[in-house]
C-alpha cells in the first residue's frame, strides 16, 4: 500500500511566525528518504499553510510523485494545468474550517467537473476525487471519468465506540470494493493516525493512504524520518 505523506503542516508551523522556517521542501526530501511513495499538499483558496511557490519549489525537488489537493474553482484549475503535477485530488473547501470537513460532493458539481477534469488529463495528469464511501458519490465519480477516488475515512476515525467505528469501517469497505469494480484507483485518507490506520490497511482494495497532520505531530518527538518509517511500517508490516 501506497503513502502519501501531507506536509502541509510544516508549512503551517512557518506560517504562524511568519519565518522561512521549517521548510516543507526539505520536509519532502526527508519523507521520500524515508519511505514515502508520494507528496501531498494542499494549496488553499486563503494560503493559510502551503503557498504557490512551496507548490513550483516541490514540483521540480519531489522525486517521488506530487499530488497537489485543491477546490474545483477556475483558478486552481488553471493553476494546476501549469504546474502539471503528477495527480491532482479535488476536495471541498470552505473558508472557516480548520481542515477538510467531508468529501467533495460530486453530484452537485458534475457540471463543473465534467469539463475540468478531461482539461487536466490531457496535460497527463491524474484525476482524484476526495467523497464520502457512498455508492451515488462512486458512480458519479466513475460516470466523470475519474481516474481515482479518495474515501474520506473521517467518520470512521471520529468514532465514538468500537460500534461505530465497525459501522463506519464496513462503509469504507464496501465503497472501496465498488470502486476497483468500476476500474477506480481507490485511495483513502483523513484522520488517520498511529493507532486506527492498521484497520484501514487490511482492505486490499485500497491502495494508497495520505496521512498528514499525525505523522507531523509524531515528528515532534522522534523526527520526521523516524515518524514516516514508523508510518510506512503499519502500512507495509
Amino acid at each position: 500500500m501506497k503513502l502519501g505523506v501531507n506536509i502541509d503542516h510544516v508549512a503551517t508551523l512557518r506560517q504562524a511566525r511568519g519565518t522561512r522556517y521549517p521548510d516543507p521542501i526539505a520536509a519532502a526530501a526527508t519523507a521520500e528518504a524515508a519511505g514515502a511513495d508520494q507528496i501531498t499538499v494542499h494549496l488553499r483558496e486563503d494560503r493559510r499553510h502551503i503557498q504557490e511557490a512551496d507548490v513550483r519549489l516541490l514540483r521540480r525537488s519531489v522525486q517521488t510523485e506530487l499530488n497537489l489537493e485543491m477546490a474545483v474553482t477556475d483558478e486552481m484549475i488553471r493553476f494546476a494545468i501549469d504546474l502539471a503535477p503528477e495527480s491532482v485530488t479535488f476536495v471541498p473547501e470552505k473558508r472557516e474550517e480548520l481542515t477538510t470537513e467531508g468529501g467533495l460532493d460530486v453530484i452537485r458539481l458534475k457540471k463543473k467537473l465534467v469539463r475540468s477534469i478531461p482539461e487536466l488529463q490531457k496535460k497527463g495528469i491524474r484525476v482524484s476525487l476526495f467523497i464520502e464511501p457512498e455508492k451515488g458519490m462512486i458512480e458519479t465519480s466513475r460516470e466523470l471519468r475519474a481516474d481515482a477516488i479518495e474515501l474520506h475515512t473521517g467518520r470512521y476515525a471520529d468514532a465514538p465506540d468500537e460500534g461505530k467505528r465497525a459501522f463506519e469501517i464496513k462503509r469504507v469497505a464496501e465503497a472501496a470494493r465498488q470502486g476497483q469494480s468500476l476500474d477506480l484507483w481507490v485511495a483513502a485518507g483523513h484522520g488517520l493516525n498511529y493507532q486506527n490506520t492498521a484497520a484501514i490497511t487490511q482492505i486490499r482494495e485500497i491502495r494508497e493512504l495520505n496521512i498528514g497532520h499525525a505523522i507531523i505531530a509524531r515528528a515532534v518527538f522522534v523526527g520526521l524520518e523516524q515518524a514516516v518509517r514508523e508510518m510506512k511500517k503499519i502500512l507495509s508490516p
